[in-house]
This record gives structure tokens, C-alpha cells and sequence, in this order.
């Protein structure tokens, strides 16, 4: 197994089980100790865990997050089929409305440069770079940028909400689940979130299977209001059976 798998599988067993201890995982990978630290140094850097006495918990469950940069190199190919899926749900023409994160920037890369659409979002980066489309019409909301995640949040952001409607809102979620729906460590952001869900005719949630089952502060969101929930081959099926059975249409790309 090379280190970049290891690593990712513990990220993982960190989200779903709250903590990792350095002498479990090396007898169950058959490494040593100090390279399960190595590991943890890494995630640690990734602003994916922090490190504690034998072993890491996830930022996620102390409130925390990763930062853009740092949750852009984790599940790439994950995210990229995500993002190709959803291009079926975008309308030939209309509004949509893209959420910040990194699997919603992958949306906005893969739009084609001649479509006619409107595209609403409160990500500095997403709308920077969709304005390089010059059919497109981009609308920024405004409001105080959160350094973290580049995106705008606060009254300003739900104000401008509040007066907008489009066809389809493209969520980003940090935890998805049955018990909790859709969570984010950011009351800030949550509130974004459910003023997204509000503001669309219809909303889709993007995330790859790593969020599922992960819980994190605030609370922005039911699966009721998911129209569908596009996420990767990776959701263990058991999962994926307990999200169909409360009626959530859910693609797996």
C-alpha cells in the first residue's frame, strides 16, 4: 500500500470514527509506529487532523475545518466524477447557484465556456474564475469573506439571498446523515447553506463518500430538502441503503 492510501483510509477512520490510535493502525497496516506518525504529520499539515497523545482526532469534530487549499488534494478523482455528474442536473438555460468548496469549484470548471446561464455564487475563487466564461453571467454575493474557505458570508450574503431564486442550488456539505442531516463546523456557513436551500426550486448536494456519516457543529439542513445527493463509488453500500431509505435519491459517480 503506498502512503498516499494509507493515509487517505486513515483520514477516513478518523471522520467516521472520531479518533485514531498510532499503535492500532501500525499492527493493522503492518507498519511501524513512527511511520503511522509520519502519516498523522502529514494529515496534520493537510489541516485534515490534529495530532494528540497516541494518536489524532479529526479538525471536523473539534469545529475546525480544513482550508480550500488543503481539502483540494484530498479525493481529486473523487470529486471530478462528482462534479461530472452534476453537469446533467444543470438546465440548458436559467440560474444555478454554486455553494463554495472544492467540488463545486470543479462544477464551475467543467461548464462549458458558450452556455447561456446565469450562475450565482458566495465564492471569491469560483466567480473569479467563471468570469474567464464570457456567456456566463456571474453574480457574487457579498458579504465578509471567510478567509478559511473564500467564501462570503454573513448578513450582507443572506440578505442577497433572501431576493434570489434560481432553478438549481449546487450544495457543498462537510457532514451528511441520516441522524443529522447535512452539517458544516461553521455557523456562519451553515447559514449560507440554508439560505441556498431556500433561495433554489430545486437543491443538489455534492460530496464525496468521506462526508457521509461525519457530523459536525452546525446544523443547516434535512435530507427532505435534498432533491438528490451526488457522491462517489466509494459510499459503502450499507450506508448508501440507510440514505435510500428515507427517500434520498442518491447518484454515485
Amino acid at each position: 500500500m503506498f502512503a498516499e492510501e494509507r493515509q487517505q483510509l486513515i483520514a477516513e477512520r478518523a471522520r467516521a470514527e472520531g479518533r485514531v490510535d498510532v499503535g492500532l493502525l501500525a499492527a493493522e497496516y503492518e507498519v511501524t509506529t513512527e511511520t503511522i506518525r509520519r502519516d498523522l504529520t502529514v494529515l496534520e499539515s493537510r489541516g485534515i487532523v490534529r495530532k494528540v497523545h497516541g494518536g489524532a482526532i479529526p479538525l471536523e469534530r473539534l469545529g475546525f475545518e480544513p482550508t480550500v487549499a488543503a481539502r483540494d488534494t484530498v479525493q481529486t478523482a473523487a470529486k471530478e466524477r462528482i462534479a461530472a455528474a452534476a453537469l446533467a442536473e444543470v438546465p440548458a438555460e436559467g440560474a444555478i447557484l454554486l455553494d463554495s468548496g472544492t467540488t463545486t469549484a470543479r462544477i464551475a470548471d467543467a461548464l462549458e465556456p458558450d452556455r447561456d446561464l446565469t450562475v450565482v455564487t458566495n465564492s471569491v475563487s469560483i466567480a473569479a474564475s467563471l468570469a474567464l466564461k464570457p456567456r456566463l453571467t456571474v453574480l457574487i454575493v457579498g458579504g465578509k469573506v471567510r478567509v478559511r474557505t473564500m467564501a462570503a458570508i454573513d448578513d450582507w450574503a443572506l440578505r442577497a439571498l433572501a431576493d434570489t431564486y434560481v432553478d438549481v442550488a449546487f450544495i457543498g456539505t462537510n457532514g451528511i446523515s441520516v441522524e443529522r442531516g447535512l452539517t458544516t463546523p461553521d455557523t456562519g456557513e451553515a447559514a449560507v447553506k440554508r439560505a441556498m436551500i431556500a433561495a433554489a426550486r430545486r437543491s443538489v448536494v455534492v460530496a464525496d463518500h468521506t462526508k457521509v456519516g461525519n457530523d459536525c457543529l452546525a446544523r443547516f439542513g434535512s435530507l427532505d430538502q435534498v432533491d438528490t445527493f451526488i457522491t462517489d463509488t466509494g459510499l459503502d453500500p450499507g450506508v448508501l441503503a440507510d440514505l435510500e431509505a428515507v427517500d434520498l435519491k442518491v447518484v454515485r459517480a
